[in-house]
């Protein structure tokens, strides 16, 4: 890839904005980046809706969307409590997994849903969203989950670094670079770009369509069931509205960074980018004394320019390929010499 390319790229704009976005804040309050609590936060605030975004944005290259995330990292995170609760002497490892295989399980219904009932995944997933609410209200009621009901062991997980660098950032770039392994890389994971690009083409090519978009749901809900878990550990404290909100905001994450909303193109390092930015975002704009109304005219402005942008390089694109398959098609006629020889 050369200089050009990379600077074309869409995680290439959305890296520059970080940094701009970083320096400015730093030189209103040197505290946003060089104090110990402010480094740790601006690695630690976008690591859970990473791992939402890449799960969402996995999705969305399918031509799909899952609304459900939230409330999916909302009854894990509470579920994780009521375990160490229930069992006191359970060990952590199996309680992560089973927060991973719950999320896992509730992404397998949206999946199942999606591909036998062949209703639109935005219908489904948003029914899911509330049912899994509806679920965890009941089941919380007015409870809480408190830092003295989990072992300490387990909330140090949501504080741990390794060096400089928290631990929660670290397993959110473990996710997206195995992620991006798999999308760019594995067959699995270029069948799930020829599904978004046009999935009747690809079923016509013997794709196993309604396998890789079943796989897809499980992949998001495992993803939000890890940041179920992690979202206890880190917060030492859950209700029955933990991660309200962060479905449309990892939709907007994998929008940002350059998730064709209509599927079939786009990265998870994209996706990834796109969440520290709504984070960074969260976190500057206060700073930069911008009030809470313009925070959000600003996300909102991103996320209109993101798809505008989207569709009118999709456009551009389609126009260079059919320009191009005319001239191809389209042969000048043979030379003539006098008397008709070539």
């Amino acid at each position: 890839m050369s200089v050009g390319q990379l600077l074309r790229r869409r995680e290439t704009s959305i890296l520059i904005a970080i940094i701009v976005l970083v320096v400015v804040a730093t030189s209103k309050n040197n505290g946003f980046t060089f104090s110990n609590d402010g480094f740790r936060d601006l690695m630690l605030a976008p690591a859970l809706l990473v791992l939402l975004a890449v799960g969402q944005s996995i999705v969305i290259i399918t031509r799909n969307v899952d609304l459900s995330v939230s409330s999916v990292l909302g009854i894990v995170a509470f579920a994780t409590g009521k375990w160490f609760i229930g069992v006191p002497d359970i060990p952590i490892i199996v309680v992560i997994l089973l927060g991973v295989l719950f999320g896992a399980l509730l992404g397998a219904i949206n999946g199942l849903l999606v591909t036998i009932v062949s209703v639109p995944s935005l219908v489904i997933t948003l029914g899911t969203l509330y049912i899994i609410r509806g679920i965890t209200v009941t089941w919380a009621g007015s409870e809480r989950i408190n830092a003295s009901e989990m072992p300490k062991p387990f909330l140090a997980l949501g504080t741990a670094k390794v060096g400089p660098v928290p631990l929660l950032a670290l397993i959110a770039l473990a996710v997206v670079v195995v992620a991006a392994v798999y999308m760019g890389f594995a067959r699995g994971g270029r069948e799930l770009y020829a599904i978004g690009s046009e999935p009747e083409a690809a079923r016509l090519c013997g794709l196993p369509v309604a396998r890789r978009t079943f796989f897809a749901f499980v992949l998001s809900g495992t993803l939000a069931g890890l940041a179920g878990v992690l979202f206890a550990a880190r917060y030492a404290t859950v209700a029955s509205n933990a991660g309200t909100g962060l479905e449309l905001q990892a939709v907007a994450a994998a929008v940002i960074g350059g998730v064709a909303i209509f599927g079939g193109s786009g990265t998870v390092a994209g996706a990834a980018l796109g969440a520290v930015l709504l984070a960074t975002i969260d976190r500057a704009l206060p700073i930069l004394g911008i009030p809470d109304f313009w925070q959000q005219a600003v996300v909102g402005a991103l996320i209109i320019g993101a798809i505008v942008l989207d569709r009118v390089l999709a456009q551009r694109n389609a126009r260079r390929l059919t320009s191009t398959s005319v001239r191809d098609h389209v042969q000048p006629p043979p030379a003539l010499t006098v008397g008709g020889a070539r």
